[in-house]
């Protein structure tokens, strides 16, 4: 029987398959070569369901670390609750400002082509805001992705779930331990709701969600810790914070902390951005070489194209399908 694998080594020859392709086999080589792979996440991923592959690739020990914007992290539990109340919008490209007022309207907030229901952020906010106050009670602290992965772990929301539990990654991470960082927590629906609260005083105040400077000093500690034993690698869908955020390690430590470590050794970014206009997104690897980020000799690619196709394609050659 033919695989993913077999196909994409007759095809994907040229341009970004070509690419593609490389990303895959130097991924996989990497892993075998002891290496251990810290995914960032950007765009709407998890509403892509991407965590069909990528819960996968957590579970085989093939990602382990993430670092993702605060909405996927919360939209693959939305996703995992209420999928059947999504509402599939094919022709997106051409609705009007009234029929995106008719969505709005229908208690839908739109990601592209997926309209995700208003009631599921109040389903979860309610689980979040008992954690957030019992935390400030106790006067514990934790990240926001500890706070969403302690409602998972009371069973509460099982009878809800709406999709197989093997494709949400957040749940996939609980059972492996793995570390997620979400910077930038604020720009999120829980993010705002969190802050909303605090402002009417359901919360008494905002020390119950650990900042963002500490989910960095967290990173570094994990990357300075994972160092001694593997060679760390980047994997990197999309731009913006997610990526940015956790590349910054390594000259963290370098530079700032003055302490040895490795570069990271091997990157990878799937990205429409380009390097004009000084789109950071878009910054080929050689520019991250100088700012103490990549080894000059690590494997490096960009793949100028849909995540949403790319990825699982990739996941499923490291996985060796």
């Amino acid at each position: 029987m033919a695989t993913i694998s077999a196909f994409m080594e007759r095809h994907f020859r040229h341009f970004n398959a070509r690419e593609t392709l490389a990303a895959a086999q130097g991924y996989r080589d990497f892993l075998d070569n002891g290496g251990h792979m810290l995914v960032s996440l950007a765009g709407a991923m998890s509403t892509a369901e991407l965590g069909i592959s990528l819960a996968q690739m957590i579970r085989e020990d093939k990602i382990h670390a993430i670092s993702c914007t605060a909405a996927n992290l919360e939209e693959d539990i939305f996703n995992l609750i209420s999928h059947r109340e999504y509402l599939s919008i094919p022709n997106y490209g051409d609705l009007t400002p009234a029929d995106e007022t008719n969505l709005r309207d229908r208690g839908f907030n739109r990601v592209t082509d997926t309209g995700i229901p208003e009631s599921v952020f109040r389903h979860v906010e309610g689980h979040l805001i008992e954690r957030w106050v019992d935390a400030t009670r106790q006067g514990e602290r934790f990240f926001p992705y500890e706070y969403l992965q302690q409602v998972l772990e009371n069973d509460r929301l099982v009878e809800h779930y709406q999709i197989p539990a093997d494709q949400s990654w957040v749940l996939a991470a609980l059972e492996k331990r793995i570390p997620i960082y979400s910077p930038g927590f604020e720009d999120s629906t829980m993010g705002n709701i969190f802050a909303a609260r605090v402002m009417e005083g359901t919360i008494p105040h905002h020390g119950c969600v650990r900042s963002g400077t500490e989910q960095m000093e967290h990173l570094v500690n994990w990357y300075c810790e994972t160092d001694v034993h593997h060679p760390i690698g980047f994997f990197q869908i999309g731009g913006g914070i997610a990526g940015d955020f956790a590349i910054c390690a390594v000259p963290l430590i370098i530079q700032d902390l003055q302490r040895d470590v490795r570069y990271w050794q091997y990157f990878t970014q799937i990205s429409d951005s380009t390097a004009s206009y000084g789109s950071y997104s878009g910054a080929v690897p050689n520019e991250k070489i100088t700012w103490h980020k990549l080894d000059e000799n690590a494997p490096s690619y960009v793949i100028n194209s849909d995540a949403s196709i790319v990825a699982p394609l990739i996941f499923a050659y490291v996985l060796g399908e």
